[in-house]
């Protein structure tokens, strides 16, 4: 759903220090692909030591309960580290402590599509409309963390085309060097401007 590029994710796991396992899935995915892949990924955590797993899930009972069932007797504990903080309160302390991120999509049925490829800041959040959740926990939008405490150095990124499938509209967010980059880099931007 992020639409973030492979490239992109393997430098923020690296920024982060953290060993990065992909689960390849084909597009499209069925739901039954989706599981035999994702139960490959658990029983491989779970021959290599791994006990728990943590989700950002917010505050989606059907989405934390399908997660229970799918890892339940499997060996991984799912632990939700962020359930139930108000969204308003942990946008704002994650802005404070200066998690940086992008807009990589957006559902364009509850959410301005120009503003895809837009950091996710204060301003942003000033203007979003009260049915649209600060954190996107109901997949209003999806971001790109490109920059915080957790990170060894920044990202820079670049915001190429966009991309709209209706009612979805991403940006191809491409990893520059920030000595090379030549156009507005992410964290450049601000709401209404491109």
């Amino acid at each position: 759903m992020h639409g973030v590029s492979r490239d992109v994710l393997e430098a923020q796991a690296s920024a982060t220090g953290l060993p990065l396992r992909a689960v390849e899935i084909p597009h499209p995915c069925s739901n039954e692909v989706y599981e035999a892949r994702m139960g490959e990924a658990v029983a491989t955590a779970v021959e290599d030591s791994f006990t728990p797993v943590a989700f950002d899930n917010l505050f989606l009972e059907d989405v934390r309960r399908y997660r229970d069932d799918r890892l339940e007797g499997s060996g991984l504990l799912p632990l939700f580290p962020v359930w139930g903080i108000p969204t308003p309160a942990l946008a704002e302390q994650m802005l404070d402590s200066v998690v940086r991120a992008t807009l990589a999509c957006v559902d364009s049925r509850v959410f301005d599509s120009s503003l895809v490829g837009h950091d996710w800041n204060r301003d942003l959040l000033a203007e979003l409309p009260a049915s649209v959740d600060p954190c996107g926990e109901n997949g209003e939008f999806y971001t790109c963390v490109f920059a915080g405490p957790m990170f060894t150095r920044p990202l820079t990124l670049e915001v190429g085309d966009r991309v709209t499938r209706e009612p979805f509209t991403w940006a191809d967010l491409v990893r520059r060097d920030p000595k090379t980059a030549r156009h507005p880099s992410v964290g450049d931007t601000t709401p209404g401007t491109a």
